[in-house]
């Protein structure tokens, strides 16, 4: 297990939700030896199961309310407001995790301003420029 879990969250068949699977992707070609990278539609509870052992966790999402092009937010675990729920926030994880695992890594959200999230819709020129510029921004943040 590599100390730090990087997960890129979203759906490429809603326009500009395909950044954080396309930023995971590109970062999985390159080599980050202590990178595990895990790319998911949605986060479920069972994804609480693959923080334990963990340094660092990244979490890349898409954002419409984001200040462009990004923003970088240290985490904490929460609680969900519904127990039973078939999608999770990332600090929603974080305290499903310390419920099971008990502490939790150092957690972080990479989220990046998007505009539109419609069913069908190609990735914006502007979610693309914001891409390009939040890849250049991670890539010395994940080696330190």
């Amino acid at each position: 297990m590599k100390p730090i879990l990087v997960i890129g969250i979203g759906n490429e068949s809603r326009g500009d939700d395909a950044l954080g699977p396309l930023l995971l992707r590109r970062l999985a070609e390159e080599d980050f030896p202590d990178c595990e990278f895990l790319e998911v539609y949605q986060l479920q509870i069972e994804h609480a199961l693959d923080l334990a052992g963990r340094e660092k966790v990244l979490f890349i999402d898409a954002g419409m309310d984001t200040p462009a092009p990004y923003t970088l937010n240290r985490i904490d675990a929460g609680t969900s407001a519904t127990p039973c729920t078939h999608a999770l926030s990332p600090t929603e994880l974080l305290g499903v995790g310390r419920q099971i695992n008990g502490a939790m890594p150092e957690s972080f959200t990479l989220c990046i301003r998007g505009e539109q999230f419609g069913l069908g819709l190609p990735l914006s020129e502007t979610a693309r420029q914001h891409l390009e510029i939040a890849c250049a921004f991670i890539r010395p943040w994940l080696l330190n």
